[in-house]
């Protein structure tokens, strides 16, 4: 299957339409300007910014394997212009020294699960299809879904489902999965999409499928996506160059509380209060560039259906640190 096929990037002309000024700003002081794609996923976005900016240097970032892999043979004709980088997200100032970069002027991060992961069955992550219960964005680290599912305590896994899921039956799904577990392991997605149908009142069964937040939530702590997202956005910030920009694309609400929160600590004044006025040194170091938080049009929405949940955030750095 043609990889381009599967994978329509999110936002893509609103992605451009923020981060071509910074870009362009960069060329016109004479500097290189340097795109991060922090989240590579199949390179779709990477793609298209470095067929229209043909100046531009790009610093791609996958903590998937197969993901840096696909993206390598797409954007193979760019291969000067591009260093990809097999790390996570946070890791964006050390891939930037890496590459020879001191700066950062243009950085997207495209959060969550990426089509590639979705479409591959075996990787476990989509619960309508039968799979061995990985949910490992790198698959050559860590623990996987199945590890918490067979070893976790029942306050642990409803600590997990409440914060990472919000899901309002999590103490009841717990007690189903140590329940279940004690008959039999717990290795296969389909296995637990049962657990959990069978653990849902009756009345529940039409408020969508009960498997979803359980999924999601499994999914952020065995990758420790929010850990991850913490850390990663001040050192994005961190790498930006006066006049640069970030673009956050998040697909869940606590991946978007998370990234509002970041933004408007960094968009705030650090005067002590009682100041008759504010110093230069505790002016915001950033502005944000869009008024909360945008969506996708129904257009867009109806023609990828990947795009509904999508909420975008959007940064810029005004001056230098003191």
């Amino acid at each position: 299957m043609n990889h381009r096929d599967i994978h329509t990037p999110v936002l893509l002309e609103r992605c451009v339409e923020l981060l071509g000024p910074a870009l362009r700003h960069a060329v016109d002081a004479g500097r290189t300007a340097v795109y991060v794609d922090g989240t590579l996923g199949m390179g779709g976005h990477s793609e298209a910014f470095l067929e229209r900016f043909p100046d531009i240097r790009q610093v791609g970032l996958d903590r998937d394997p197969d993901a840096l892999r696909i993206a390598g043979e797409r954007l193979a004709p760019f291969a000067d212009r591009i260093s990809l980088v097999h790390t996570v997200y946070d890791g964006i100032a050390e891939a930037l020294r890496d590459a020879g970069h001191d700066h950062a002027d243009a950085i997207l991060y495209d959060l969550g699960v990426s089509s590639l992961q979705l479409d591959e069955a075996d990787r476990g992550f989509a619960y309508a299809q039968d799979a061995p219960l990985d949910m490992r964005m790198d698959p050559t680290q860590g623990f996987t879904a199945a590890d918490v599912v067979a070893t976790y305590g029942e306050g642990d896994l409803r600590r997990i489902f409440e914060r990472y899921g919000e899901e309002k039956l999590a103490a009841r799904y717990a007690r189903a999965i140590i329940a279940a577990r004690q008959a039999a392991p717990i290795a296969r997605s389909g296995q637990l999409v049962d657990i959990l149908q069978a653990a849902t009142p009756a009345a529940l069964k039409n408020a969508g499928h009960p498997a979803k937040r359980v999924f999601q939530a499994l999914r952020i702590e065995v990758n420790g996506e929010l850990a991850a997202l913490e850390r990663a956005i001040p050192a994005a910030l961190g790498t930006l160059a006066v006049g640069g920009r970030l673009v956050v694309l998040s697909y869940q609400s606590l991946e978007d509380r998370f990234v509002k929160r970041l933004f408007a600590e960094a968009t705030t004044s650090t005067a002590p209060p009682g100041l008759p006025f504010e110093l230069p040194e505790h002016a915001p170091q950033f502005r944000l560039l869009v008024k909360g938080a945008e969506l996708a049009s129904d257009e867009e929405a109806a023609r990828n259906p990947r795009a509904k949940p999508v909420r975008l955030r959007a940064i810029e750095r005004i001056r230098e640190a003191a």
